[in-house]
């Protein structure tokens, strides 16, 4: 009787572990993948890395649609090669950020919100001078905020792929910044800021 009690009890063990990596389903996000019914798969995306996800979407696809306005519209040659610059780089970051996030299932936007599509309007009614520093200085705004988006994913995000994504994208972001700070600075005919300020 002792022996089947100790039996008993050594397979209540054993099955705990089990027991315990079962979590609530109620509790995980839609659309989690599973390796067994209510046990969310490793390496998951945690919230940090879905709303870098998202957000970064939504900023990749700003820089590509308004870098071609501005490829079009720009006055100054500097400001149209700093437009193709965009439209080739983030056009490139937009694509692999589309395949990892198909393959974590998280779902991104198509199309841009409602801020940037205003920024566009506004910008299609601009010429000249006034289109050229517009642009620009929304760059500016716009690089400043990616920089920091980048390193909240790479500080609290759980996603590997994501999180290398954004420490790879991070140095070329801050180049960013600095062309559209040095490109701001030489349309108001003032000196260019020693460091990039993410403010």
């Amino acid at each position: 009787m002792r022996r089947l009690a100790t039996v008993s009890s050594i397979a209540v063990l054993l099955a705990a572990p089990a027991l315990a990596q079962t979590g609530n389903p109620a509790a995980m996000p839609p659309g989690t993948k599973e390796a067994a019914p209510g046990v969310p798969a490793p390496h998951q995306p945690n919230q940090p890395d879905r709303l870098f996800a998202r957000e970064a979407a939504i900023g990749g696809l700003a820089e590509v649609e308004l870098g071609k306005l501005a490829e079009q519209k720009g006055q100054s040659d500097a400001v149209k090669a700093f437009a193709r610059r965009m439209v080739g780089d983030h056009g490139e970051a937009n694509e692999r950020l589309m395949a990892l996030a198909k393959q974590d299932g998280i779902g991104l936007p198509t199309g841009l919100d409602q801020e940037h599509a205003a920024m566009r309007d506004k910008l299609e009614g601009m010429s000249g001078a006034e289109f050229d520093r517009a642009y620009i200085q929304g760059q500016v705004t716009d690089h400043q905020k990616t920089a920091q988006l980048l390193e909240y994913e790479i500080g609290s995000g759980q996603d590997r792929e994501l999180k290398g994504l954004a420490s790879e994208t991070l140095p070329t972001v801050l180049e960013h910044l600095r062309m559209a700070q040095e490109a701001a600075a030489q349309l108001s005919g003032k000196a260019a800021p020693t460091s990039a300020s993410r403010g």
